[in-house]
């Protein structure tokens, strides 16, 4: 009897969490708000949390947070460079940042981004059903990692710099079979590359 290899042959890059929100205005489609927020548990780079924003909040600057900079350097260069180029330069300043959660994936979830100057908070509630998305390496056109990730959608989310309120709504879509948002808990997130 024939035995499958139940390991990945690819090599790890990453393992952690990757959450987003995307926020857009309805009358026009526009993307108002994207938060790309980073807690990783293994990288080449160490653990650390990073988040990456661009909103209307601070005038459509990317601005980005951290309490890692090598993590987050390594993250632009490997992944957002990928993923979303605005949030790949690196002579962009990175703030010294605290990061915290709360809730319970059932009813809300907050993440919090701290510093002297700002408080940011991210919010998810009315959650869909939970699924995995799962990207073979080198199956996505121009990508040549894999990534593998519980995805739990909102349909609702929030973003406060400060508590003023970022503008915008959750937009729902499918991936595949699976409803979706455009705002997800994207938790046990492994990146793999060959």
């Amino acid at each position: 009897m024939a035995t499958t290899n139940p390991t990945d042959p690819n090599k790890i890059r990453l393992t952690g969490e990757n959450s987003f929100i995307r926020l857009s205005d309805p009358s026009s489609n526009q993307e108002t708000t994207r938060a790309s927020h980073w807690r990783v548990l293994w990288s080449p780079n160490g653990a650390g949390h990073v988040l990456f924003l661009q909103s209307d909040l601070i005038d459509g600057e990317v601005r980005i947070y951290s309490d890692n900079i090598a993590l987050t350097r390594w993250l632009q260069d490997e992944i957002e460079s990928l993923l979303y180029p605005a949030f790949a330069d690196q002579s962009m300043q990175v703030f010294d940042a605290e990061f915290s959660k709360k809730g319970d994936p059932n009813t809300f979830w907050t993440e919090t981004v701290e510093n002297d100057e700002e408080a940011i908070a991210m919010t998810w509630h009315d959650f869909m059903e939970p699924y995995m998305l799962v990207v073979p390496a080198g199956s996505a056109s121009g990508r040549p990692h894999g990534v593998y990730s519980c995805f739990i959608p909102a349909r609702k989310a929030q973003l406060t710099i400060n508590g003023e309120v970022a503008q915008g709504n959750v937009s729902t879509d499918r991936r595949g079979e699976k409803d979706s948002s455009s705002a997800c808990l994207a938790w046990s997130e492994t990146w793999v590359r060959p």
